[in-house]
Order: structure tokens, then sequence, then C-alpha cells
């Protein structure tokens, strides 16, 4: 409760708070170098020399067994409707779906609605506190941090796999990581090798997207004609 108090100060609405910024550039630049010797590498073979079915199922694997972790957070922000899709999205793909390597459910109507314990905090209340970023895992705030851990507590499949299942999960999930890397390589390159400066374009598109996600439209809905240094979320090192 005290970490979740921790964050509730930091960032207003529109704002950006990064008092620790030194520190997360340093630890940017240590994910850019890793990305460039190996993420990326490693990305770019998975993507080229593994077929796309079989990264798709291995994709899929992954984001079924996340499912029982948002149902929880579902039934925490009281979104019983949510709850109940992604139960019958579990259960549907476990089954029909060969142990979810295989997502009939989407041809269905029945379709992932994601959630995390960092939006469970955002429902509660709790602000996004400061930003930081994190070894390997990179963009993050205070409360996403709090949320990635409580995420693992939370999700019920890591008390019941033995140990060769959970280890497999792991796996497909690293791949899964892998496969995003490969397909949105463009866009994650422009930012990090492109842009003038990358850190503060990756703080920008992280958390413009990840407030929009959690509806927090007011603090920026971008406009095209409006003066960009009226612009609550303008970064004076983001490429014009």
């Amino acid at each position: 409760m005290a970490l979740l108090g921790a964050c509730g100060d930091g960032a207003r609405q529109g704002e950006f708070y990064d008092p620790y910024e030194e520190q997360n550039r340093a630890v940017h630049a240590e994910n850019k170098s890793l990305d460039k010797g190996l993420v990326r590498p490693v990305a770019n073979g998975y993507g080229k020399y593994v077929p796309d079915p079989v990264r798709r199922s291995v994709s899929n694997f992954a984001s079924n067994l996340s499912l029982p972790g948002m149902v929880v957070n579902d039934l925490l922000q009281f979104q019983l409707e949510d709850a109940i899709s992604n139960t019958s999205r579990f259960l549907f793909n476990s089954t029909i779906g060969l142990a979810g390597l295989f997502d009939p459910a989407s041809s269905i109507g029945i379709t992932e609605r994601s959630s995390d314990f960092g939006e469970t905090m955002h429902v509660w209340g709790v602000g996004e506190g400061h930003y930081v970023e994190l070894p390997l895992l990179g963009p993050s705030t205070e409360r996403d941090t709090i949320g990635m851990v409580a995420d693992l507590a939370l999700n019920p499949l890591n008390y019941i796999l033995p140990g060769l299942e959970a280890g497999l999960a792991t796996g497909a999930s690293a791949a899964s990581t892998l496969d995003k890397r490969y397909r949105f390589t463009d866009t994650v390159d422009s930012v990090l090798y492109e842009s003038a400066d990358s850190y503060a374009q990756a703080r920008l598109l992280y958390l413009q997207n990840r407030r929009f996600t959690l509806g927090d439209t007011g603090a920026g809905a971008d406009d095209p004609y409006a003066d960009p240094y009226a612009d609550p979320y303008f970064d004076p090192y983001e490429d014009q």
C-alpha cells in the first residue's frame, strides 16, 4: 500500500514526470545497445527462419496463458462483461484451439479484452507516478512497474502449471516478444535509431499510448491543426 501511495504523486494530466531522467537515460542506452547487439538480430532470425504459422501459434499460446490473469483484473475493476468474455475465450481456445495454439474464439467474435494490474490501479485512482525505463523491459511508470510484478502473482496459472509447462510458458512468452520485435521492426527502428533523441521519443510515445489505452483522453488527444507548443504532450526532442 505504501508503494501504491507513492504512485499518487507525480505527473498531472497531460504532463509527464521524469525526475530520474539521468538514470533513465543510462538504462535506455544499455537497452538500446542490447537491442542492437542481441534482441534485434535474434528477432530478425526468428522471423526469417521460423514460418509465420508457427510463430503465430506460439504467440497464441502465450497470449492464451495470460487470459486468467486478465480475468482477475477484470473482476478487480468490476468489469464483469470483460471477465466473462475473457473466460469464454480462454476456455474455448484451450479446448477447441488445442491449448491455445489456435485462435478459433476470434472467428466467432470473442476477442481478447486486454487488462493488467496497472490498469486496475488506474481504475482505483492511483496516479502513474514517475516515468521509469526498466532494464530489458523498456519504458514504464512506477504504477505500471508495480503492476507487472502484481500480474505475476495474480495469474492463477503460475500456481497450477508444473515445472515443465511453466518453462514452456516462459519460453513462449519470450518467443512472442521476439515475434513482435520482428513484426514492428520498422517502427521500433525508427524510434531507436532514426530519432534525434530516442529516449525522449520512446518516453513520449509510451505515455501517449498508455494514457490513451487507459481512456485518459483528456491527457492529450492530438490535434494536427493545433499549435504544437500548446500541446501538453509536445516534446522538443521529438522529430518534427
